[in-house]
């Protein structure tokens, strides 16, 4: 019988430690999210959410432990390298969109694929048209409202097809219905494209919306729990 692989996750955490002076922050916390899947981390303010996706997503590195993208370990890279690793395979978004105000929509999108080198303009075009911006691909972020800002930084997550993206409270900053839409797309597209996902959020509606929860609590993962 020909040979079963296993695809390696999107997204794997071994025994990750930090600490910010004498203070611990995380304690050995594991996990992978596998190609497709949407894994929310829940808890309270401070108990280490946004440091573990700030290790994960390779913008600062941990003090023990290791990170892997797509089956290669990351978090021993320098930092030059980590970057140009991340361009091509994580997509981020944030509480705040990050969008550069004096680029166009389409330049803004087009930010991963400028750093990898692809040409990605039909695919920036592609992405915009599904988060409903077509037609404004032209126009700058200060003419945008939240909610459409948060859209031009979920097609901009997803502009390399990244194996992972991470979500850092993706919806704080909009009010109820523009936050549905969003969390909609942003998810929606990332299981079409098959990419893992990562969604630290507070939002319980969020979170249900996500296909295992995790909560984090003192830097420890407590439990781990099917939501669909």
């Amino acid at each position: 019988m020909p040979r079963v692989t296993t695809p390696a996750p999107a997204l794997a955490a071994h025994d990750l430690r930090h600490a910010f002076g004498t203070t611990p922050v995380l304690h050995g916390v594991s996990l992978a999210v596998r190609p497709g899947e949407v894994v929310a981390v829940t808890g309270p303010s401070g108990s280490g959410k946004s440091t573990l996706l700030h290790l994960l997503g390779g913008l600062d590195t941990p003090q023990a432990g290791e990170v892997w993208w797509a089956g290669e370990r990351v978090d021993t890279l320098g930092t030059q390298a980590r970057a140009v690793r991340r361009a091509g395979r994580i997509g981020l978004v944030f509480q705040h969109h990050y969008l550069l105000e004096d680029l166009s929509v389409l330049q803004n999108v087009l930010v991963p694929a400028l750093l990898t080198g692809q040409d990605g303009a039909d695919r920036a075009r592609e992405l915009l048209a599904r988060v409903g911006l077509a037609g404004r691909e032209g126009d700058l972020p200060g003419v945008l409202s939240g909610g459409e800002r948060q859209r031009v930084a979920v097609a901009r997550a997803l502009a390399v097809r990244p194996a992972a993206v991470l979500a850092d409270e993706p919806t704080g900053s909009l009010d109820r219905a523009n936050a549905e839409v969003v969390a909609g797309l942003l998810l929606d597209l990332a299981r079409e494209e098959d990419a893992g996902v990562l969604l630290v959020t507070h939002d319980e509606r969020l979170a249900a919306r996500a296909d295992r929860a995790l909560h984090l609590l003192d830097g420890r993962i407590l439990e781990a729990e099917a939501v669909r």
